[in-house]
């Protein structure tokens, strides 16, 4: 061990011998260097040998190579390169090999590597490390898209990305991410190709027997992968997914009109398919010779029109009308921005949209509630139509509002759909944060406390927290924190929100506040006894009491806090 350790320090000496030279480093530093160099080269030499100890010799190698950059630019000596940095970069990458080699299943280990090449522009190296790194780790669509990405943007060499991406697809030949990367990259290199073409035409340059392939700058080779996606992947997401990159570029005229014909030969059963075209009607641009106000006015009503009759249309042609209603409702909104936008008022083409804008409407309130209940009656399952329900019993100021909440979390599955789940509660909740007192809330309050799903059970204390605020003052809300700061699971906010009350008020004391606490609330506590408006004597007691009550990682962050706060760096 100590010859092979021997042998690596002895490696070193023509640069160090350099960066004494030309005066970058003084003899008793690079003394010292020689002496941290070795021992970190005995760590790596020993029996048990652990990821850390890697990691520390490469960051101690990195910041000798930034320390470098900085007295360079701080003479102005631009000179020996290759015998200083270059020497280092490459004993760097070495020593990232033989991490990678003993720890191979440690993408992110590999990705540190990636990005260490990347800064210090060594490409050549670049490449090898990410073939290495796809040989061990096939399976990770994610690593091939980021090859593939490094090859044609840093390296630019889009055969290579090609041949990358093919090479994904054998091992994930049903990747959607995959197609909509390799689909992008031949439609930027299309447009390479057309950006050199247009400046070599500029310049009046002879390219000799160079020729632009004519196929390739219209975006064929995009079309013929969008063609071996579409055949492998089906659904109308994908293809609108492909549509939108698509539509990025200004030469894809032709290869955006054979997507939507496909879309629409292929997927009229979808309620995305409807909705798109809806959609591209209601936001067709407005035409040159449209120069009058009242021009502009009749083509958005024409084109709302259009836009109200293909949602018709959708509605007639689909079984399961779930997706297309919360679409209308949308087309509502959008149409109500025209009629905000321009004096004259438009009509809404049927009735039926008119009661599905709930909140837009006007109409009958009656009316509006029995079409909210009867959508939740036939899309029980519909995430989305229980929030339109609720938002509209809240905006009528409903009194089966309640009764309609816990219906809503009774047939959401929270296991499936936490984060829906959440949703539903947050939404009535927000808007009953409105209304001063109501009944309905307290009991969907308690309903939402109990929830088996924490992020809902959290956000209910927080929101309960503020309404009790509101209706009652701060003694309703002390009364409210008391019951509440100690159940499980404990909210941060909940806490933050508490201080701020206390804060409120004239004379006001945060002892009782702090319990279950994080960290740096205990630290928000001293600060505010070091005010000009606590007792800084009390600090010392705080301390104890936060060193008592917490546990594990939490004592070691507020250690560290609090000695950053005494030494003035905080």
């Amino acid at each position: 061990m100590a010859e092979i350790v021997q042998q690596r320090i002895e490696n070193r000496i023509p640069e160090l011998e350099q960066l004494e030279r030309v005066g970058l480093f003084s003899k008793k530093e690079v003394k010292s260097m020689l002496k941290r160099a070795t021992a970190l080269e005995y760590k790596l030499h020993r029996l048990i040998i652990t990821k850390v100890d890697f990691i520390a010799y490469i960051q101690y190698e990195i910041n000798v190579l930034e320390l470098i950059k900085k007295r360079r630019s701080r003479i102005g000596y631009q000179f020996k390169r290759e015998e200083i940095e270059y020497s280092i970069i490459s004993r760097i990458n070495s020593i990232f090999r033989r991490a990678t080699t003993k720890w191979k299943d440690d993408v992110q280990l590999w990705l540190s590597h990636i990005a260490f090449c990347k800064k210090w522009n060594t490409k050549v190296q670049l490449s090898k490390v990410f073939s290495s790194m796809l040989a061990i780790h096939p399976e990770k669509p994610a690593l091939w898209i980021m090859a593939a990405k490094s090859e044609l943007e840093d390296r630019n060499m889009s055969e290579s990305a090609r041949h990358l991406f093919l090479r994904a697809l054998r091992f994930h030949p049903e990747s959607k991410k995959v197609y909509q990367e390799y689909f992008r990259m031949e439609l930027l290199h299309a447009e390479k190709l057309r950006k050199q073409q247009k400046e070599l035409e500029q310049a009046e340059m002879d390219v000799g027997e160079y020729e632009f392939s004519p196929e390739i700058m219209s975006g064929k080779l995009a079309e013929l992968v969008y063609r071996d996606a579409t055949g492998k992947i089906q659904g109308a997401d994908f293809i609108l997914s492909l549509l939108t990159i698509a539509a990025i570029f200004d030469f894809t005229k032709e290869l955006q009109d054979t997507i939507i014909q496909d879309l629409q030969s292929k997927y009229t059963d979808d309620s995305l398919t409807w909705d798109f075209m809806a959609k591209r009607e209601l936001e067709a641009t407005v035409g040159e010779e449209l120069q009058t106000a009242k021009g502009r006015a009749s083509d958005i009503a024409r084109r709302e029109e259009r836009c109200c009759q293909v949602y018709e249309e959708g509605l007639k042609s689909l079984n399961t009308g779930t997706r297309c209603l919360m679409a209308r409702v949308n087309l509502g909104q959008q149409v109500y921005k025209h009629r905000l936008s321009n004096v004259q008022t438009y009509s809404i083409a049927t009735n039926r949209i008119h009661e599905l804008q709930v909140l837009l409407s006007s109409g009958d309130s009656e009316q509006t509630a029995a079409v909210a209940m009867a959508a939740t009656q036939r899309y029980r399952q519909s995430v989305d139509v229980w929030c339109l329900a609720l938002q509209t019993m809240v905006h009528l100021g409903s009194g089966a509002t309640g009764k309609l909440f816990q219906d809503a979390l009774k047939h959401v599955n929270p296991k499936t759909n936490m984060c829906k789940h959440r949703h539903i509660s947050l939404h009535t909740m927000s808007g009953w944060m409105r209304i001063s007192c109501n009944s309905s809330f307290l009991l969907c309050s308690q309903r939402g406390l109990l929830s088996v799903v924490p992020a809902v059970s959290m956000e209910i204390k927080e929101k309960y927290l503020d309404w009790s605020y509101r209706a009652g003052g701060y003694k309703k809300a002390r009364k409210t924190f008391t019951s509440l700061h100690e159940s499980r699971p404990f909210s941060k906010a909940f806490f933050t929100r508490m201080i701020q009350v206390e804060k409120n008020q004239l004379r006001w004391s945060l002892r009782t506040v702090y319990g279950f606490s994080p960290p740096d609330l205990w630290l928000e506590y001293i600060r505010e006894e070091l005010g000009p408006s606590g007792q800084p004597e009390n600090c010392g007691m705080i301390h104890w009491r936060a060193m008592k009550m917490l546990e594990g990682e939490s004592v070691e962050r507020f250690t560290a806090q609090y000695t950053l706060l005494q030494t003035g760096h905080i």
